[in-house]
């Protein structure tokens, strides 16, 4: 049977982000709401975000051909994109390499918890504080947003169309924390509990790599191995602050 997994594959956090920076100045602040105006879609990297994508370019760009993605799928959001194109601009690709936007990479959406911080959220919405300490952030569904349920069916759609479309290539993918996580559990076949307990370990890097590698000896057709996971080494070696701000509703993830 023909390889249906890419040779390689990439998973990428978008670089800091001006709505991480937000959300750290309203934690530390003791406020209810984050200063971020306009749509979540439209959140630009942070000064230092731009670094850490340029970082991770130059550190792919010194690397062979066959170590670098020939194929970059991103998230819509305007930070996504930003790393990805910052990421190609540095050498991480080549310059005339596409890139791939599929909505279905998007950050969780956060419905009427967008905008609040956990305290917010308590404060103005208790009922749903409640609702999510029940159900646990993989199925709690607040009013007009995404479970991490809901994430993973979609993203499964996602992994269909790069196994049809991009088998036996280079794939990096760039995307949200919570999307890293979701494509871990997909592709790990993993369960409720080992994915959580992996989150509640630390955060994803912003510019971080998680890497797969196809193996034809694992299971009947071959399967992805991960070989590193949310690994900073890229922006270290630049001499680039690493960050692994939490994603501006802190209170989706924990």
């Amino acid at each position: 049977m023909a390889q249906r997994w890419p040779a390689r594959l990439w998973l990428v956090r978008h670089g800091q982000s001006a709505g991480n920076v937000a959300r750290d100045a309203a934690d530390d602040a003791g406020h209810d709401r984050i200063a971020i105006e306009g749509r979540d879609v439209d959140v630009p990297l942070s000064d230092l975000g731009r670094e850490q994508a340029d970082a991770l370019g130059r550190w792919f760009a010194a690397n062979p051909a066959e170590e670098r993605p020939d194929i970059i799928i991103a998230s819509p959001y305007l930070r996504a994109m930003e790393t990805a194109k910052l990421f190609r601009a540095a050498g991480g690709a080549d310059e005339d390499e596409p890139i791939c936007c599929d909505e279905r990479l998007r950050e969780k959406e956060f419905g009427i918890l967008d905008g609040l911080t956990s305290l917010g959220i308590r404060n103005h919405l208790p009922d749903q504080a409640e609702f999510r300490r029940i159900l646990g952030k993989f199925y709690h569904r607040p009013p007009g947003g995404e479970s991490w349920c809901d994430v993973i069916l979609r993203l499964r759609s996602l992994l269909d169309t790069v196994s049809l479309h991009y088998a036996g290539r280079r794939v990096m993918i760039f995307a949200h924390q919570v999307v890293v996580l979701c494509l871990r559990y997909i592709v790990e076949n993993m369960d409720e509990r080992t994915i959580l307990t992996i989150d509640a370990e630390g955060d994803v890097a912003n510019c971080s790599i998680t890497e797969y590698h196809f193996d034809p000896t694992k299971g009947r057709d071959g399967n992805l191995v991960l070989a590193r996971y949310n690994v900073t080494a890229p922006v270290e070696a630049q001499a680039v602050p690493v960050t692994d701000d939490p994603d501006p509703i802190v209170a989706a993830r924990g």
